[in-house]
């Protein structure tokens, strides 16, 4: 096999959560575009459908399944409808989850939980009900944060929380998955990327943050899913449990 062919996901099935919006439509277009079939999961039905036919413009398949991943039996009924429609399931991008910036004095139990049930509980789940219909050589990829490394200036008591939990969840399914069931598991830590969240900081915030990318600027979406194809190929075939920040070198600071 040829150095470019080990990028291709050519007769994979991925799994991408979070497939609405954000980065989620990135990662999506970014398997297909690599080769492989994608499997859209999220809340919002009709946003779903929209991340559905950038796939298709691919020539690649596309299928949509509404899901809370915050429900082990949504995450369940998801994997099983990847794999009764496809036959297989190789990839799972655990990409769902929200953010807040609520003071520590302020911020209810009701709403520390709520985010850390997403993005925490949310990926166990998900990884869970996959990983247990994966066969050997598949992969899964976890999106944590950088915020799960450093601070940014915001009071994110919660999402940093969770994120630090994914990149734990990480190290410990690659030990228990990885060499018994064939199933490799690694992580993204982003940075700073054009989305939904960025979107609601508060004005000005981006531009102060600035100050420590060292490449002076946002990331590009479709970086970043590039990240999630090769880690999610036989290019990173050796790579296991790793966490990857992919932050224009914000955690150098």
């Amino acid at each position: 096999m040829s150095v470019l062919n080990r990028f291709r996901l050519d007769g994979r099935v991925a799994v991408v959560t979070g497939a609405s919006s954000g980065l989620g439509v990135a990662f999506a277009r970014g398997f297909a575009e690599a080769g492989a079939d994608v499997v859209l999961a999220a809340r919002r039905a009709d946003r779903l459908e929209q991340t559905a036919e950038l796939v298709r413009s691919t020539g690649r398949r596309a299928l949509c399944v509404t899901t809370d991943i915050v429900l082990p039996e949504d995450c369940e009924r998801l994997a099983a409808a990847a794999t009764e429609e496809f036959g297989r399931l190789d990839i799972l991008v655990n990409n769902a989850g929200v953010g807040t910036a609520v003071p520590a004095s302020r911020e209810t139990p009701e709403e520390f939980r709520r985010v850390v049930d997403i993005n925490l509980n949310g990926s166990y789940w998900a990884a869970q009900a996959c990983g247990a219909r994966m066969t050997p050589g598949s992969a899964i990829v976890n999106i944590s944060s950088i915020l799960g490394l450093t601070t940014a200036g915001l009071p994110q008591a919660a999402y940093a929380s969770s994120k630090a939990g994914i990149i734990g969840l990480t190290r410990d399914l690659a030990q228990q998955w990885g060499g018994r069931k064939g199933i490799r598991v690694n992580a993204i830590a982003p940075g700073f990327f054009s989305s939904e969240m960025t979107d609601n900081y508060q004005p000005g915030y981006l531009e102060k943050m600035s100050e420590r990318i060292v490449l002076g600027r946002v990331g590009d979406p479709e970086e970043l899913a590039a990240t999630a194809v090769w880690l999610a190929s036989d290019a990173a075939g050796y790579v296991v449990g790793q966490t990857i920040a992919v932050d224009g070198g914000v955690t150098l600071t």
